[in-house]
């Protein structure tokens, strides 16, 4: 489907120049939002971290608000494919040791990501306070739901489901907002290590 400009107008397709571009404009903007915050971040600093112009970087987004904006949705949907992926029909426990492990391989691969949704929810969620109460919000429900179903059927201890998911979220993203911290204590990160600790400890947890 073609975008839309502001004009009601079909946009032309993107060069593979100007999709290269942008990419590395969002690669930019998700360094120095990561770092610095929203309000941290300048367009300078965005232009200078992505080897472009200011002018040449306002030919692409519009503002400050439309970079970040880009970065949390399309965050959005990577962050909550983990969830997704929890499958009714398996059995209980492996498939929530598997949810914590892809969240866990998500904090070692996009700690950026993680970091940039950390500052935005600690800012009070101003960008995406609609997706939390909706989508995030609907997503969580139904896992809710499925592992409720999995006590009630006796295939899992008593647990609550929505507190589990929190603690999950909790245990496995601390790896990448408080990495400074980890490494600090650990002299490096052990992510093989953290995902055993993990997988004992939801797994005495929720067995029967």
């Amino acid at each position: 489907m073609a975008e839309i400009s502001a004009n009601g107008a079909p946009k032309p397709p993107q060069t593979r120049i100007q999709r290269r571009k942008r990419e590395a404009i969002l690669e930019a903007g998700l360094t120095i939002f990561s770092e610095a915050g929203f309000r941290g971040a300048t367009l300078d600093r965005i232009a200078s971290e992505a080897g472009l112009s200011k002018p040449n970087l306002l030919y692409y987004f519009a503002s400050k608000e439309a970079i970040y904006d880009a970065l949390l949705h399309g965050l959005l949907e990577t962050w909550l494919d983990p969830l997704r992926a929890l499958d009714p029909e398996g059995e209980p426990v492996d498939e929530i040791l598997a949810y914590v492990r892809r969240k866990l391989e998500m904090a070692r691969d996009f700690p950026r990501e993680s970091r940039l949704f950390a500052n935005e929810i600690i800012q009070g969620a101003p960008q995406i306070q609609a997706v939390l109460e909706g989508e995030l919000r609907d997503l969580v429900d139904h896992t809710a739901a499925v592992i409720d179903g999995w006590v009630a059927e006796g295939r899992l201890a008593e647990v609550d489901a929505r507190h589990l998911i929190f603690s999950i979220w909790a245990q496995t993203q601390h790896y990448a907002d408080f990495d400074v911290q980890v490494r600090a204590v650990l002299g490096g990160q052990d992510f093989e290590g953290a995902a055993r600790h993990l997988e004992t400890l939801f797994g005495r947890m929720l067995k029967t």
